[in-house]
């Protein structure tokens, strides 16, 4: 996807001068959906990574910055992101926030090379990564709450008369989701966003989580399901890697029953969710002719699968 901001040599240079380090060259990156990353090569800590946020301000920057510190210090493999010489941690460029963090080697898993053994260790990651909301100060409200998504499809809705019927249908599901869906579900902090590419593999072991922008207050179960549909759906559900996957969760963090009854309504609205942002973030912005990098319709497909109840055997063996 094509930088939102640009950055000079120069900018790089003034921003890295700010965290007390000498960058000697850089390069922006293609990943990342709605942010503009960079790789920056330094000469006092070598690789470091450089995010500038284009959609939170300075006070969500610096939020997701603190909340990412703590879960480093907590033992949450994630980089802990650097502080410049007056204690802060964010920096300007063009008038956006900036955050600078070390650079982490490691391997992202296409869908090919996820097996029940790695969707387990993921699993495994995230019931740690819950049970670590009891100890952080601050759990941030989240960007993507339900008034959030409703006012994407309004959006979609009044000026988009290709996409304006898909929105009109998945507002529809969401509100009918929303009503039927238990209120009273054990939540605390979740990521949100743990797809493929927010997680750094080492051989068989997690080297870093990563992207806590979509970090926020939610349901426990929600979060589990969005790593369900990232992780073990390639054309259709994977049912042993969501056997693996639940299996790795509750060895941890065991559900209660209402959550295990639960988890369809709460993979519904996970599916609903990237449905809306997939619509706002990539069909949107295609260039004309052009297919969006990222398709809603595999959600609703991943919705439909789950309606038509493909994966009631695999998550009833949680329960």
């Amino acid at each position: 996807m094509a930088l939102l901001t640009p950055m000079t040599l120069d900018e790089a240079r003034a921003i890295g001068s700010s965290y007390a380090v000498t960058v000697t060259s850089f390069e922006a990156l293609a990943a990342g959906s709605v942010n503009s990353n960079f790789r920056l090569e330094t000469a006092e800590r070598g690789r470091l990574f450089m995010r500038v946020y284009e959609e939170q301000g300075d006070e969500g920057a610096r939020a997701e910055l603190g909340l990412v510190r703590e879960l480093a210090a907590l033992g949450i493999p994630t980089p802990e992101p650097l502080a410049r010489p007056d204690g802060s941690y964010t920096a300007e460029h063009r008038g956006r926030p900036v955050g600078v963090y070390p650079w982490v080697d490691g391997e992202i898993r296409c869908q090919a090379m996820i097996t029940p053994e790695v969707a387990h260790t993921l699993g495994v990651a995230l019931a740690r990564l819950h049970l670590a909301s009891a100890k952080v100060s601050r759990v941030p409200a989240g960007r993507f709450d339900v008034r959030s998504l409703l006012g994407r499809l309004d959006r979609v809705e009044a000026t988009s008369e290709t996409y304006a019927p898909e929105a009109r249908r998945i507002r529809a599901k969401l509100e009918a989701y929303l009503a039927s869906a238990a209120t009273d579900l054990p939540r605390g902090l979740i990521h949100g966003d743990l797809f493929k590419d927010n997680v750094l593999w080492r051989g068989p072991a997690i080297a870093a989580l990563i992207d806590f922008e979509s970090a926020s207050s939610g349901v426990f179960a929600y979060d589990l399901m969005v790593c369900v549909h990232a992780w073990c759906y390639a054309d259709a559900f994977r049912p042993e890697l969501v056997r693996a996957l639940l299996s790795g969760y509750a060895g941890v963090r065991p559900l209660g029953a209402s959550e295990a009854r639960g988890l369809v309504e709460q993979g519904a609205l996970a599916a609903l969710r990237f449905a809306v942002t997939r619509i706002t973030d990539y069909s949107l912005r295609a260039a004309p002719g052009q297919p969006p990098v990222r398709d809603y319709r595999r959600f609703l497909a991943r919705l439909e699968a789950l309606e038509a109840g493909i994966l009631e055997p695999a998550l009833a063996a949680i329960g």
